[in-house]
């Protein structure tokens, strides 16, 4: 029982983990597990400690506020920060190496065909000129 720990040190009440000292009365109680942080009526956050005796809940709360929206700001910052770098990184790159290679070596083949059709053109056109088909 927890209670057996009051007007005692809050070391002593805090050796068992279900209890709660409460500074400012001297009390030990039992930690009300049905709630997540004890009520005023049973002690001010600033005077409840639990776990150890060095930190109260109000002390607790800021700094676990601080220290999870220092977290979140840098992960959106992290985040805005790659989405940044990676459209202008698409923007400014434009059309990719081996895209550009591609275009010259389809328009080559293309040149090359266009060539030989008109080479197959002539030939057939002085063939039929030759036996007077035209």
């Amino acid at each position: 029982d927890c209670r057996q720990y009051t007007n005692k040190s809050c070391e002593e009440c805090l050796k068992n983990v279900t209890c709660l000292w409460c500074a400012s009365s001297g009390m030990c109680m039992e930690y009300p597990v049905r709630r997540i942080l004890p009520p005023a009526s049973l002690c001010e956050l600033r005077s409840a400690r639990w776990g150890v005796c060095w930190v109260n809940f109000e002390a607790l709360i800021i700094a676990m506020s601080v220290v999870g929206g220092t977290i979140l700001i840098t992960l959106g910052v992290c985040c805005c920060c790659c989405c940044k770098k990676k459209s202008k990184k698409q923007v400014s790159e434009g059309p990719d190496k081996d895209d550009e290679r591609a275009a010259r070596e389809q328009e080559k083949r293309r040149v090359r065909q266009e060539e030989r059709r008109a080479e197959m053109k002539s030939r057939h056109d002085e063939i039929r000129r030759k036996y007077g088909t035209v």
